[in-house]
């Protein structure tokens, strides 16, 4: 565990670390295999995270209910969670960071005394409603709609790999008001709402993910985040804090990773001798932790210039343009010294090598990143 500055830069973050992952340790390890060959989220699990530990309003004011931290705590509990399982990570991450730290930056005060309480508590589980069938990475050329008519909006369309979207009960939904992007809060109860079964994955099966199916599903008027109009802003608003969480469940896993295959090399013997003898492990060894404490440096120096007021776009494409590949990368290592082990459930390496990979994908893919980050680079040094 580190202890200097940059990765806890007060008292409060160090004592978050060790928390978070003394919690990991005797709670979310024992289940994480279990739940992955299950492809379900433990949901016992997932509310104590709001119950006992405060962190489903981590980055919500304390006048508020939240535990009041800022996007570097947010960095560390998904750094910590994802060294045992990734996928309970990916739904904390959609649920506390993709919902409620997005939804307490654009509603009003009716809206947050309805919905906080629920979501901070784990009683209600959230998501978030964006990608199409027919637009991922083109989010503008999505076509769910919503057209007023009378006290309601009546939303039509559906939404794919929506994690939580089997157990959530409440959404923030993303769709067109004559042609705007426009946010929505949306209940599991709303009349014209449903779901469909559960999707299989390669990874990330700690928790789920299905479609939202819209069909004449009436929304109150009262569930309007911002305005007509303001979907784009709440969307790009939330993408930095988004980014780096992800890039921290990447540095997470690759932690676990090289740990593992210190472990291993230091016990294997072939040829008579301890593996980490041999040329190719050392490599395989001193290369992964070397990237990983690279971006590990590079995620939490851009934590501490992330907040609600203070946008850093170009730092966080980074940290997922370099954190996301790094962490399937260093898994890969991982299973090549564990060798015909790494490749077996035994180990968790070939877990977290398939969790890594979405990791590539979601959030944002690697291209997109690549575009976007040369894109803001050219605007900045050139303007």
């Amino acid at each position: 565990m580190h202890d200097d500055t940059l990765f806890n830069p007060t008292e409060e973050h160090r004592m978050l670390r060790e928390m978070v992952a003394d919690f990991t340790q005797k709670e979310v390890e024992p289940q994480a295999a279990e739940y992955d060959v299950r492809g379900e989220l433990n949901i016992p699990l997932f509310r104590r995270l709001g119950e006992e530990l405060g962190l489903l309003g981590i980055t919500v004011p304390e006048k508020d209910g939240g535990a009041g931290m800022d996007a570097t705590a947010a960095v560390i509990a998904h750094h910590e969670l994802s060294k045992s399982d990734s996928g309970l990570c990916l739904a904390y991450l959609a649920h506390s960071m993709l919902f409620v730290n997005n939804f307490y930056n654009c509603s009003n005060d009716e809206q947050r005394k309805k919905y906080l309480p629920k979501v901070i508590s784990g009683e209600w589980i959230a998501g978030i409603g964006m990608t199409e069938p027919g637009a991922g990475t083109d989010v503008m050329g999505m076509t769910t709609t919503a057209v007023l008519d009378g006290d309601h909006y009546v939303v039509n369309g559906t939404k794919t790999f929506i994690t939580n979207g089997c157990e959530g009960f409440c959404f923030l939904v993303y769709a067109k008001v004559n042609g705007r992007i426009t946010s929505f809060l949306i209940d599991r109860d709303c009349p014209g709402f449903s779901t469909t079964d559960h999707m299989e994955k390669l990874g990330m099966r700690g928790s789920t993910m299905c479609e939202l199916v819209f069909e004449d599903c009436r929304v109150p008027v009262a569930n309007l985040l911002g305005h007509e109009g303001s979907g784009i802003t709440h969307m790009m608003r939330n993408l930095e804090i988004e980014r780096l969480t992800l890039g921290a469940m990447s540095v997470g896993i690759a932690d676990r990773c090289v740990e593992t295959m210190i472990n291993y090399a230091g016990e294997r013997r072939q040829f008579g001798r301890s593996i980490a003898d041999f040329g190719q492990i050392q490599r395989y060894i001193a290369d992964s932790y070397a990237m990983t404490e690279a971006a590990k440096c590079l995620l939490y120096q851009v934590a501490r210039n992330v907040g609600p007021d203070q946008r850093n776009r170009i730092g966080s494409d980074a940290v997922k343009l370099f954190a996301a590949p790094m962490g399937k990368k260093v898994a890969d290592n991982a299973i090549q010294v564990l060798g015909g082990n790494g490749y077996c459930r035994e180990y968790p390496v070939e877990r977290y090598w398939r969790d890594a990979k979405l990791l590539e994908i979601g959030g944002g893919t690697i291209e997109a990143h690549q575009k976007n980050l040369t894109k803001d680079l050219l605007h900045k040094y050139n303007a």
